[in-house]
């Protein structure tokens, strides 16, 4: 079957507010929850995942609690506060006495957390009981995709249009939306590029600006390990040239502070991951704005930058040990980037190649404040 730029950008493309696991989580434990009567407060959250997951999740900061982190957290936090509807964003709307309510949760040894270490792919069961009720969901393949909803193990009718959206009960559409980008050539995804319609662009453009947005915020404050504040000043002492490879590790490591720190800012995700929007997207707007490309083509360079994106990933799994993050999405923005520059289909996958080369070996061991780290290495 073949599939279009609309099914990618759905697939593939959406905001996520924090990193995506700790997100995953909060979404599953609010859609149990949502099935329980208003009254109805959780006894207990058993939350059970894949490694991957467990991994990616344990350690980065969670927006708007002030530097908190961990699954549990996250998970009593969904099930306290979080908006199923919201999808990614499922936290937009927490509060400081909604981070009290899930610390008390915690406190009080209401949430445990099982690794499945058989596992494979993304995979994250929640189940939540009140008093006598039983309200669980399933999340699988993607992180907003919820396979499974049931209270008192009766599926409740109007689950998947609620929660599940476009994507709800499609695990074997996924997957063959999977295999065809395993079969995608690059002169292929490079034709695709003037497939864009106006929507799709503007959705793109959107995209640009909120990574561009996390980028700022991480100029304008101590966040995490400071990577991007510590390039600039670098330059300012002499060390280093204030180039374009240099603007492009300034801005997608500073961003990558801020979400990492938990910044209240939205990303764009590409293929899954915030951090693989940023590096996906940051790169090659820095590119088109040294060699004053117009809007349009910028929006079809972070369009190939996000097919190249999903390609990669559909080769690496959604999840798993490589950081995807340098690597898939640093495949992405260096096809975006010399596609910008006017290369051939040819030259634009000697582009692929050489960043595949160069960062094959890099390791994910988990979303945490040295992501920006490998973000800057990746962009430069």
């Amino acid at each position: 079957m073949n599939y279009s730029v609309k099914d990618i950008l759905k697939f593939e493309v959406s905001p996520a507010l924090g990193c995506t696991e700790p997100t995953a989580v909060a979404l599953g434990a609010a859609a149990a929850v949502s099935l329980l009567e208003k009254q109805k407060k959780p006894d207990h959250i058993e939350i059970r995942l894949d490694p991957n997951i467990f991994k990616n999740g344990l350690a980065v900061a969670i927006p708007g609690t002030e530097g908190k982190s961990g699954l549990d957290m996250a998970a009593a936090l969904g099930a306290a506060a979080g908006k199923p509807e919201l999808k990614m964003e499922v936290l937009a709307d927490i509060t400081e006495r909604d981070v009290e309510k899930a610390s008390d949760m915690l406190s009080a040894g209401k949430v445990t957390v099982h690794l499945l270490y058989d596992k494979k792919g993304l995979y994250i069961n929640t189940r939540v009981t009140s008093g006598g009720d039983i309200a669980e969901s399933t999340i699988e393949s993607q992180h907003d995709n919820i396979t499974h909803l049931a209270l008192n193990g009766k599926i409740p009718g109007n689950a998947h249009v609620d929660f599940g959206g476009e994507k709800s009960g499609e695990e074997g559409g996924y997957r063959e939306f999977e295999q065809f980008l395993k079969n995608l050539s690059v002169r292929q995804a490079a034709a695709m590029v003037d497939t864009f319609d106006i929507e799709d662009l503007a959705f793109i453009k959107k995209g640009i600006q909120m990574n561009m947005d996390l980028a700022a915020y991480g100029l304008s404050h101590n966040c995490g390990l400071k990577v991007g504040k510590t390039f600039e000043k670098l330059v300012r002492k002499g060390f280093i040239k204030a180039d374009v490879i240099h603007k492009a590790r300034v801005l997608t490591s500073a961003a990558s502070d801020a979400r990492m720190s938990g910044a209240s800012l939205p990303a764009m995700s590409s293929a899954g991951s915030g951090n693989h929007g940023l590096t996906a997207i940051i790169p090659v707007k820095v590119i088109a704005d040294h060699i004053k490309s117009d809007e349009k083509d910028l929006c079809r360079a972070v369009g190939l930058s996000h097919i190249i994106t999903a390609c990669v990933k559909s080769h690496t799994g959604r999840l798993a040990a490589i950081c995807a993050c340098s690597v898939a999405s640093g495949a992405g923005a260096a096809a975006g980037a010399a596609w910008l520059l006017g290369a051939s289909v040819e030259k634009i996958g000697n582009a692929v190649e050489n960043i595949i080369e160069d960062l094959a070996g890099v390791i994910c061991d988990g979303a945490k404040n040295s992501c920006a780290l490998k973000l800057a290495t990746a962009s430069g």
